[in-house]
């Protein structure tokens, strides 16, 4: 079950105690070599581009079945068709305003939309879309996510959220290097910041149900990112910061930590 999982303490490290095993969203591995060593650094054009094309294809599909039901439609009322055929282009028009908005505040690093409107909120519901779409055009998942990633993290860049160290919390995965996890550690010592071990997505979203954070810096590869903020972003604030997996997927991830300092201070009452 669930809740008989212990938590161990290991200094400021926490380390939730389970099984080890491939993450569920790499189910499908081979084996093999991962593209480009396991960097996945793609531009934020993959996720706009994709999203665009996604409502695009929603759209054709919603007309093509008012239009293969329109003789039925037309008993109910003779405008009938001709409605809906107009709210489909209304809802298009609204759906593509919306993403240059959120095209306009990643470029220029201001929060043009409200967070329900942004990431907190419309956005989390297309990250799936994206990477659909980008799989239908050859294009792996896993880049896709990256570009999607950059961009929730760029529209919660720009909002002013600042929390108390123990307010704030670090989940990373069981899979980093040793130098990973060790620079991991510095950081969470240096800001007085609690770090999380967490061996799967569950497991993760149980910590932050439990310990009820204000803000959190997340670790994980792109696939793990973007099911969590899917699922979590939208209660707690989240920073996302991907892995590269040189070795393949849950083994000696490599892991920026310039940028996961940066993360972790962007969120703290003051700037050290």
């Amino acid at each position: 079950m669930e809740s008989e999982v212990p938590l161990r303490n290991v200094g400021p490290l926490i380390k939730i105690e389970t099984d080890r095993r491939l993450g569920h969203e790499w189910d499908e591995w081979d084996g093999g070599a991962l593209d480009n060593g396991g960097d996945f650094t793609s531009p934020t054009r993959l996720y706009f581009g994709f999203t665009a094309v996604g409502i695009l294809l929603v759209a054709i599909l919603a007309a093509a079945t008012v239009y293969l039901l329109a003789p039925r439609l037309a008993f109910i009322s003779r405008r009938l068709p001709a409605a809906l055929y107009v709210s489909i282009v209304g809802v298009v028009a609204l759906s593509l305003a919306w993403l240059t908005l959120l095209a306009l505040s990643v470029w220029t690093g201001r929060a043009l939309l409200p967070e329900r409107l942004a990431e907190r909120g419309l956005l989390l519901r297309t990250l799936h879309l994206a990477w659909r779409v980008g799989e239908i055009f050859g294009v792996k998942r896993d880049w896709t996510d990256h570009a999607s990633v950059v961009v929730y993290n760029r529209l919660a860049f720009a909002r002013e959220r600042r929390v108390n160290p123990s307010e704030l919390l670090i989940l990373i995965p069981r899979c980093l290097s040793r130098e990973s996890l060790d620079g991991v550690l510095e950081i969470a010592k240096r800001y007085g910041v609690s770090a999380f071990v967490a061996t799967r997505g569950q497991l993760a979203r149980r910590v932050i149900r439990e310990r009820r954070p204000r803000a959190v810096v997340a670790v994980a590869c792109e696939r793990d990112l973007v099911s969590g903020l899917h699922d979590v972003a939208g209660r707690v604030p989240v920073l996302g910061l991907p892995m590269t997996l040189p070795n393949g997927p849950c083994k000696d991830a490599a892991l920026d930590l310039v940028r996961m300092d940066e993360f972790v201070r962007k969120y703290l009452v003051k700037k050290l």
